[in-house]
């Protein structure tokens, strides 16, 4: 049997919550960080692949360990860019105000 009194604390446990506050701009910053520290890791980390494999396929030829060597300066600017990241976004941020 539901008394009143207990009618209304279901119906205030059922009324939608108040939206969070909105983030701030230091708070939209570290979440990017992680985001674009672990895509241009993930993409360095392919071109290291893809540049293993061609020099393992190269087979002695010039223009394919040429190829090979290019995959293996991208994948270190890539992780260059990783580490570097957080110090891109904190300019960026203080550029912006936050």
């Amino acid at each position: 049997m539901h008394t009143t009194l207990s009618v209304l604390a279901d119906l205030a446990a059922a009324a939608p919550q108040p939206l969070a506050a909105p983030k701030t701009l230091p708070e939209v910053i570290s979440g990017i960080t992680g985001w674009v520290m672990g895509i241009i890791a993930v993409v360095a980390t392919m071109f290291l692949v893809i540049a293993g494999l061609r020099y393992m396929a190269a087979g002695g030829d010039p223009a394919q360990v040429e190829q090979a060597k290019g995959n293996f300066k991208s994948a270190l600017i890539g992780y260059a860019l990783a580490v570097l990241s957080p110090v891109v976004l904190q300019v960026l941020q203080g550029i912006l105000g936050g």
